[in-house]
Order: C-alpha cells, then sequence, then structure tokens
C-alpha cells in the first residue's frame, strides 16, 4: 500500500495504474475509520482493480462553532486497517496541501446545499462539494463509494457529478450499524456512556416509520409520529425530521403512495447524529 501526502504524488501513482490497464474505485473519509467506511471500501474492491482511500478532515465543511478540532483522529490505526483491507494507494494530505492560501473557487449545489442539513449546517455542503470536486480532479477515478446514511451528500454530489459532467460514477453504499441499530459514525465515539445507550432510539424510530407507512399514513403524520418517537427519549435533542421524495428529496405531501426517505437530524450533548431509511407503501425498507 502507497501513502501519498501530496497531490503530484497521488497522480502520478495513479496515472501509472491507469495505464497498465486498471480501474479506479475512490473511497473518500475523514479517517476514525470504522466498518462503515470498510464496507465502502468492499464495495470499491468488487468493482474496481484499485482501490485509493483518501483521509482528509476538510476545514471547509465546518461552521466555526462545529466540531473541526474535537473530530477523532487516528492515523496509525486508520492506515493498518485499510492495509488489512487491501487498499493500493492512500491520499493523506495537510489542509494546506489541499487548499491554496489565496483559494477564491468554490463548488455549491445552489438548492440542495441550502435544505434540511444545510439549514442546520449552513455553507456544509459548498464544503463537501468543493473538496469531493478536488478529490476527483486529483484521483480521476472510474468510481468513487460513498455511505447512503449521508443521504443529503450523496444526492449533492451525484447532482454535482451530472452537472459538471464529471467522468465519474458514483455508487451509494448501504449503511453499516451496530448491534443495536445505530449506525456506524466516527462521532459516535464522542458519545457519552448515557448518550450512547440513547441514540439507539433513531433506528428504533426509523424500524417504525417503515411500519407506519406500509399500513398508510401520510407524510406529514409520518413526520409527527417519528418526531414524538424520538422525543420521547430525554437524552435526545430533535433538529429535523423530513419526510422527502427517495429520489428527488423534494417535499411531499398528503397519503404517501411512493417511496419516500425520513431523514433525521438529533443532536445527543454535543454531538450531532444523522440517519435515514427509505420506506414505500409497497415494498417496506430499502
Amino acid at each position: 500500500m502507497k501513502v501519498c501526502t501530496t497531490k503530484a504524488e497521488t497522480r502520478a501513482t495513479l496515472a501509472a495504474l491507469r495505464k497498465a490497464g486498471d480501474t479506479i474505485g475512490l473511497v473518500p473519509t475523514m479517517g476514525f475509520l470504522h466498518d462503515g467506511h470498510l464496507a465502502l471500501v468492499k464495495a470499491a474492491t468488487a468493482e474496481c482493480d484499485r482501490v485509493a482511500v483518501s483521509i482528509f478532515v476538510n476545514p471547509t465543511q465546518f461552521g466555526p462553532k462545529e466540531d473541526l478540532a474535537s473530530y477523532p483522529r487516528d492515523t496509525d490505526r486508520d492506515l493498518e486497517m485499510l492495509r488489512a483491507a487491501g487498499v493500493d494507494v492512500v491520499f493523506m494530505p495537510s489542509p494546506a496541501e489541499m487548499y491554496h492560501a489565496d483559494k477564491q473557487t468554490i463548488v455549491d449545489a445552489t438548492a440542495l446545499s441550502k435544505i434540511l442539513i444545510g439549514k442546520i449546517r449552513p455553507g456544509h455542503f459548498r464544503g463537501v462539494a468543493t473538496v469531493v470536486t478536488k478529490l476527483l480532479n486529483i484521483t480521476q477515478p472510474d468510481r468513487a463509494f460513498f455511505g447512503k446514511k449521508d443521504y443529503q451528500q450523496l444526492r449533492v454530489i451525484k447532482t454535482m457529478v451530472r452537472d459538471l459532467d464529471m467522468p465519474v460514477r458514483i455508487i451509494g453504499v448501504p449503511t453499516v450499524r451496530e448491534a443495536d441499530g445505530l449506525a456506524m459514525s466516527s462521532r459516535n465515539v464522542r458519545l457519552t456512556p448515557e448518550d450512547r445507550k440513547a441514540a439507539p432510539v433513531l433506528n428504533k424510530a426509523l424500524v417504525m416509520a417503515d411500519k407506519l407507512v406500509a399500513e398508510g399514513i401520510t407524510a406529514k403524520q409520518l413526520e409527527r409520529e417519528v418526531r414524538d418517537r424520538i422525543d420521547a427519549e430525554p437524552r435526545a435533542n430533535v433538529q429535523s425530521v423530513d419526510v422527502r421524495d427517495a429520489e428527488t428529496v423534494a417535499s411531499v405531501g398528503g397519503r404517501i403512495t411512493a417511496p419516500v426517505v425520513v431523514l433525521l437530524a438529533v443532536r445527543f450533548g454535543d454531538v450531532l447524529l444523522i440517519d435515514q431509511r427509505v420506506v414505500s407503501p409497497q415494498k417496506g425498507q430499502r
């Protein structure tokens, strides 16, 4: 496994692999890896000849009062995990390597970036879209792999790639969960023991949503039922519960007759957790 810390070295390394006829799969991460990240690596390995993983805690997607400084990091552990998973190339740049001091250019999915999580974290998806654009330009992969847990992020990236005619296929990989249903996240380690015990309420609310949609319900009723279920947990501070069209994340109203995605953003202490579930009145959970 080759570890690269500069854009030039990464480009040269991957160019040599492409010249040899290999297809490249990219897994962008912010490090502090867990089994969810390894599921992305596994998916990339299944579809591509070579797998590259980026480890970069991107400062431009954090707001001034968010957890950039406290975001968990363990580079040695990350590299051990990636080596064991058979990753070929790791791109691990510094912020100074990634961003010019006088940077002026941004990428923004103007409508998608301002709704849902974008309302809670202004500027977040602009930072995500910009850094992912840079990573795709640097690595030039055939496919890039992202988790479906970050549902809005996945939609932003797919829209960006479509709109800018980027020659890469974006692959969404199903959410990986702990034994008690909590979606795996690097932020989970920051939960207090009490909050960690309470956090599976998110998945319980989503399981309930699946059943309610199968039985028949309106979008507003579903939002209210899910919010009430989470509010029943004293340690949960609901930031948003949204029921949206599963494909476009557009608002939906009235009785649910087609697949929708239930999107959650909930704080436990100072840790913001997100989760999602696609449900359908015809086929149930997806």
